[in-house]
């Protein structure tokens, strides 16, 4: 697994982390050190923690602003809107695509896990699946 070295906010993160709680702006900056998000010098957390996943976005190349934006547009367009949303021709794409796979954690055959892979891949990834599921 790859280190990055620079982290953003995609969203507005509160959470408990390592140091207390947190309440962290969009688009900020954060640090990374031996696997640890850090924000004004306290550990967060893990760069391969849930939270991780749910309010950061790698951005040692620049683009975590646009990776964030993608991510969180994959996820929303898998999720049902409502209940009469059947998302499963979405998600028959998504396991029918090869690029896809390489972003599935192994370990669970029957059903679909992002993995820590996905969270950081390249932009041109990330686009391939909006445009493969119709996330905008």
């Amino acid at each position: 697994m790859e280190e990055y070295s620079r982290y953003i906010a995609r969203r507005r993160a509160r959470f408990d982390g390592i140091s207390g709680q947190v309440n962290i702006p969009y688009g900020a900056v954060l640090e990374v050190r031996d696997g640890l998000l850090y924000w004004k010098g306290e550990q967060l957390c893990a760069t391969t923690c849930q939270n991780a996943y749910d309010f950061f976005s790698r951005d040692d190349d620049g683009q975590g602003r646009e990776r964030g934006a993608l991510v969180t547009a994959i996820l929303a367009r898998l999720r049902p809107k409502n209940e009469r949303d059947n998302c499963q021709g979405r998600w028959d794409k998504v396991w029918g695509d090869s690029l896809c796979q390489r972003y599935r954690r192994p370990e669970h055959k029957d059903r679909w896990l992002w993995s820590y892979d996905f969270f950081n891949a390249p932009v041109c990834d990330l686009q391939h699946i909006a445009a493969l599921i119709g996330a905008k």
